[in-house]
C-alpha cells in the first residue's frame, strides 16, 4: 500500500494531483510534470537528510493513487501531509495508509508528535482526521504552534498524533481482532 518515493510515478501521480478537487489542497502547487519530478527529486534528497520521510500510496493492483509526507522533522515531530486522487476518494486509502505510516513513523523512525494542519475549508479532510480516534485538535493544547501556522488569519485547525496514543489505539485494535 505504502512505498518510497521514485521518479517513475511522477507522470501518473502529476495527472491525479492537478484535478481541481485536489489540487487546491496539495502542499506542493506544481504546473507542469517536469515541474512534479523537480519537487520529488527535492523529497527524495530530503528524506536522506532526515528532514522528510515521503511514500507514494498505491492501490490494490499496485498503481499510484496519492502520497504521504512528513515534513520539517525537528525533534521528533513533524507535520503530516496526505493526498489521494479524485477516483479513489470514499475507499478508505487515506486512513488505511496514514495508520500504515504512522505505524512506520512511530516504530521504525522514533517520530514522538506527528501534527496535522488541516484548512477549516476542507471538509473532507476534517472529518476524515475526526473519525480517527488518536487524532487530538491541538489548537489550544498547542496554541503557539497554532498561532504560528495561522500568522494572519485563522485558515487551518490543529490536529495531533501521540506516539503513545496510536501505539495504544493499535494495541486494542490488535486485542479485539485477536479474541
Amino acid at each position: 500500500m505504502l512505498k518510497k518515493r521514485d521518479l517513475h510515478e511522477c507522470h501518473a501521480l502529476y495527472c491525479l494531483l492537478n484535478d481541481p478537487s485536489v489540487s487546491p489542497y496539495v502542499r506542493y502547487q506544481c504546473h507542469s510534470p517536469e515541474e512534479y519530478v523537480f519537487l520529488t527529486k527535492q523529497l527524495i534528497d530530503e528524506e536522506e537528510q532526515k528532514t522528510t520521510i515521503s511514500r507514494t500510496i498505491l492501490n490494490e493492483a499496485g498503481l499510484p493513487i496519492g502520497t504521504i509526507d512528513l515534513y520539517h522533522i525537528v525533534n521528533h515531530t513533524g507535520f503530516l501531509a496526505t493526498w489521494i486522487g479524485a477516483p479513489y476518494f470514499g475507499n478508505g486509502y487515506s486512513q488505511r495508509a496514514k495508520s500504515i505510516f504512522l505505524s512506520e513513523l512511530f516504530l521504525e523512525h522514533a517520530i514522538e508528535t506527528v501534527f496535522l494542519k488541516i484548512r477549516k475549508q476542507n471538509i473532507r479532510s476534517s472529518k476524515a482526521a475526526q473519525k480517527l480516534p488518536y487524532v487530538k485538535l491541538a489548537n489550544v493544547s498547542h496554541s503557539e504552534l497554532y498561532g504560528s501556522i495561522n500568522t494572519r488569519e485563522q485558515i487551518y485547525d490543529l490536529y495531533r498524533v501521540e506516539r503513545i496514543d496510536f501505539i495504544e489505539y493499535s494495541m486494542i485494535l490488535n486485542q479485539g481482532v485477536a479474541t
